[in-house]
């Protein structure tokens, strides 16, 4: 056994009462957040409740919920990891995440919010034929949320074994499926009112978590910062360069080509996003949505400031290898972290550890129930009203087909999450988000922004970049051809870089362009004009 997993083991058996704190925290949370879920479902009437909550939340609540949705796995466990093991280099996934809110804001929140109605299909096919649009919308939402849904997963999966001293594959495969149950009860439940306010709740839980271990790991240094850094730089073995960019992208021009693709990847894929933009749906006005997004980016930016702490605190209190024992690349660094802040062998530890365990799991539940809401109310909404249907289902049909795709679509997660478990859970983050930014974000700037754009325009921008982006994945060193891949054991990957924005990005938004200016369709001007006056003043906005 790892000396990590035997430190933890240690301390949650220390007296019967940890490791009945560590179940006792555990419970309460899914207990509580069910019984939010069940309060939810019944205030769930009609659609509109069910996808964008009855457009009831307020700006400040949704900021909360948005924050909520987006400080998901990858920003608590993966991003302290990636900080502990490469320093510099890790904190760039931090900046990234941030500045990408400043897109979100400026190009997309406002227009989408007055445009469309609840799901991003709504926006790309009011100037465009119905059927193929939504089609296209429907597919990209669903294969975004499923790689997102993988980081949620591959954390739970390593956070409760390395909790609960889970070693076997089994056990954490049990976990995982653990995960998807939960998720698929609450979406179906609970709908788009349960699910923010269980992303509510995990923000304040997370939030306080957080600040929680910042304050005690800079208590530790006497709040010298210049103290923290030195200690965390000597203890990784790796001295000044620990501090300096390049540890990690550095090595030589591939990997030095790797972060730039990670870093366009994460700069546009939050405004590419699904379940953060059906969020923009949630409130009564385009005002709110603004204000909303000004909300998010004050209380996701005070976060990721303090992911600083977390990972060089890490660094500074763990050895490199206790961390990479514990698991490959760094997951559990946060929860390691609480433990040795509070002492290895003593309750103080284990109280800590076991808190911010159950935070953790809580951000991971709000937002694989953020993701599925979102993937399948793009199903029900899109695909099976709007193309199979033809328009002609009633809201009770709609529902219906809504719920039974997230049991669907929480079935094919657990099974890819249990194959991911020993990823880094930001890096396949990233990968959802070079997703999103290659297939959405083209064709929703086209389409809110170019009078030419067309119909051809729209599916060649969407299957074109989902396409050329999750293909590009699948022979990466993400799948495998590395001893960290998904498939470790063999080698099928000619593509080099591990996040493919650089090339899927740039092809989106070309194939938008080309698909137009080939298209004989000619484009439905009075539509955009339409679109126009209403994206830009929410005249005929639901």
């Amino acid at each position: 056994m790892s000396p990590s997993i035997t430190h933890v083991t240690l301390a949650a058996n220390e007296a019967s009462e940890h490791r009945v704190l560590i179940i006792t925290l555990f419970a309460l949370f899914v207990v509580a957040t069910l019984g939010i879920t069940v309060w939810a479902g019944r205030q769930t009437k009609d659609a509109a409740d069910f996808y964008a909550g009855g457009r009831q939340f307020s700006a400040f609540q949704n900021g909360l919920a948005v924050s909520g949705d987006y400080m998901s796995a990858a920003s608590f466990l993966g991003i302290a990891g990636a900080i502990a093991l490469f320093g510099y280099d890790g904190f760039l996934y931090s900046i990234g995440f941030l500045v990408a809110w400043l897109v979100a804001l400026l190009l997309v929140a406002e227009p989408l919010r007055n445009s469309g109605r609840y799901t991003m299909g709504d926006v790309l096919a009011y100037r465009m034929r119905q059927r193929p649009v939504r089609t296209a919308a429907g597919t990209s939402t669903i294969v975004v949320s499923i790689f997102y849904l993988l980081a949620q997963m591959a954390g739970a999966g390593v956070l409760v074994s390395l909790l609960l001293g889970i070693t076997s594959d089994a056990g954490k495969v049990l976990i995982v499926a653990l995960v998807g149950v939960l998720m698929i009860v609450y979406v179906s439940i609970g709908g788009m009112k349960g699910t923010t306010w269980v992303q509510m709740v995990k923000a304040v839980l997370l939030i306080g978590g957080t600040i929680l271990i910042t304050f005690l790991v800079l208590l530790k240094f006497n709040f010298n910062i210049s103290d923290l850094l030195g200690k965390a730089a000597e203890n990784s073995g790796k001295g000044d360069a620990f501090l300096e960019p390049g540890l990690q992208y550095g090595a030589d021009n591939l990997t030095k080509l790797d972060f730039l693709s990670l870093g366009i990847a994460l700069v546009l894929g939050t405004a590419g996003l699904p379940h953060i933009l059906i969020r923009f749906y949630t409130v009564p006005n385009a005002k709110a949505a603004r204000k909303s997004v000004n909300w998010a980016i004050g209380i996701i930016g005070c976060f990721y400031l303090m992911t600083l702490a977390l990972g060089f605190g890490a660094a500074a209190l763990i050895s490199p290898d206790e961390i990479i024992e514990s698991n490959p690349s760094g997951n559990t660094a946060a929860p390691l972290l609480a433990l040795h802040i509070g002492g290895v062998d003593s309750a103080w530890g284990a109280i800590l550890l076991a808190t911010i365990s159950a935070v953790a799991f809580a951000t991971i539940l709000a937002v694989v129930a953020g993701l599925t809401l979102a993937s399948s109310s793009s199903f029900a909404h899109d695909i099976y009203a709007n193309v199979i249907r033809r328009g002609k289902a009633t809201e009770k049909e709609e529902m219906r087909a809504a719920r039974w795709a997230t049991v669907l679509i929480g079935i094919v997660s657990i099974a890819l999450g249990a194959l991911a478990r020993d990823l880094n859970v930001a890096g396949l983050v990233a990968l959802a988000f070079a997703v999103a930014a290659s297939a959405n974000l083209p064709t929703i700037l086209y389409s809110l922004f170019w009078k030419r754009f067309t119909t051809q325009g729209a599916l060649w921008s969407i299957y074109g970049g989902l396409i050329v982006a999750v293909g590009l994945v699948l022979f990466s060193p993400v799948v495998s051809g590395d001893p960290k891949a998904m498939f470790p054991d063999v080698d099928f990957a000619w593509f080099p870089l591990k996040n493919p924005g650089i090339i899927s990005i740039p092809f989106g938004f070309l194939m938008g362009w080309l698909g137009t200016v080939l298209s004989k369709e000619e484009p439905d001007v009075k539509k955009f004009a339409e679109l126009e006056v209403r994206s830009l003043t929410g005249t005929g906005a639901h």
